[in-house]
């Protein structure tokens, strides 16, 4: 055997024995996952870990009034209503904030919730009621004005989170300075009281957590 014929054969037993090493070392890497991009909502995000996220409605709070559920009428007549809301007393001309990013799907004004926003985050939809200002068109489309206030809110906005949207006032049927609160989770009302619970609860936590990583 020539020394050719023996470098040929040395080189190609190298080689063989590189590809056996790395076809071992392929095997025992973890295989590549596909990541397909997901859209996240609110609700889910809501049920995971980030109610943090979310803003007390109104500034200058100073009680809650009413709450969710059947009430004596407001007006004083003998029967019972149901309240789908949470009232929250603060004085008039405080500003009111948003919950959750969101896109505005109604402004209104008159009936038993005077000057009102609904904006829907998801499978969310919350209402503010009885604010100070009015409903105005222009060029087809419906405006939420207080100019005192110097709010401007059309249907179709995207609204985020703990933007002022409007100020505490007394329209609708009311008998004193109130936002009334109300909440719905794929059309079904839900107690205001019990999500911001939920929210006081997991940022208190949150708050210790990063108190702790601080110290």
């Amino acid at each position: 055997m020539t020394k050719r014929q023996q470098r040929v054969i040395l080189s190609g037993a190298r080689l063989l024995i590189l590809g056996f090493f790395f076809g071992s070392l392929i095997t025992l890497l973890p295989k590549p996952e596909i990541v397909r991009a997901k859209e996240v909502q609110p609700k889910k995000v809501a049920r995971v870990n980030s109610w943090q996220a979310a803003s007390f409605p109104v500034e200058n709070f100073q009680a809650y009034t009413s709450g969710f559920g059947y009430r004596p009428s407001a007006t004083g007549a003998s029967d019972w209503e149901f309240h789908g809301g949470l009232d929250m007393a603060a004085p008039q001309g405080s500003y009111i904030r948003n919950w959750w990013v969101g896109t505005v799907i109604k402004v209104g004004a008159g009936d038993a919730c005077g000057s009102h926003i609904v904006i829907r985050s998801g499978e969310w939809e919350h209402t503010y009621c009885h604010m100070e200002g009015n409903v105005e068109t222009a060029s087809g489309r419906r405006y939420f004005i207080d100019r005192a206030g110097g709010i401007l809110i059309a249907e179709g906005q995207q609204i985020p989170t703990g933007a002022r949207i409007g100020r505490v006032g007394m329209t609708g049927r009311t008998t004193g300075p109130h936002l009334h609160w109300g909440l719905k989770y794929s059309n079904n009302y839900v107690d205001p009281a019990l999500v911001l619970q939920a929210m006081f609860t997991q940022q208190k936590v949150s708050n210790r957590a990063n108190s702790r990583v601080r110290r």
